[in-house]
């Protein structure tokens, strides 16, 4: 199995067992909560991200105004955890990390 292009930044309203999934598929994953960063503000998260060159992964749509807004990120990956299981954000996120490079992410938001 070779490494995923792309590495992933959970923001903390993801399921910590989605990343545990990725970690066993082979993709780098962190997550707010490992990060301590839990209750810090959307901009902090989306610029940690960036700053890591991680590709942030949320179900919030403040996420997608700041992109509309043309902050710049490494990429964000959006979806909802209500239509989304555990297991369609695991596969979409698969599929994502090996299609995409980290270059096309930069300021791209892909939908789930």
């Amino acid at each position: 199995m070779s490494a995923a292009a792309i590495s992933l930044y959970l923001d903390e309203n993801l399921s910590p067992k989605i990343a545990a999934q990725l970690r066993r598929r082979g993709i780098n994953v962190v997550t707010a909560h490992e990060l301590g960063a839990l209750g810090d503000s959307d901009e902090n998260h989306l610029k940690r991200a960036r700053e890591m060159g991680y590709v942030l992964c949320t179900q919030d749509t403040d996420y997608l105004i700041m992109s509309s807004q043309d902050v710049a990120h490494a990429g964000i990956v959006f979806g909802t955890q209500e239509t989304h299981s555990i297991g369609d954000w695991v596969n979409g996120l698969e599929l994502i990390c090996n299609v995409y490079t980290s270059e096309d992410m930069v300021n791209h938001v892909e939908y789930l």
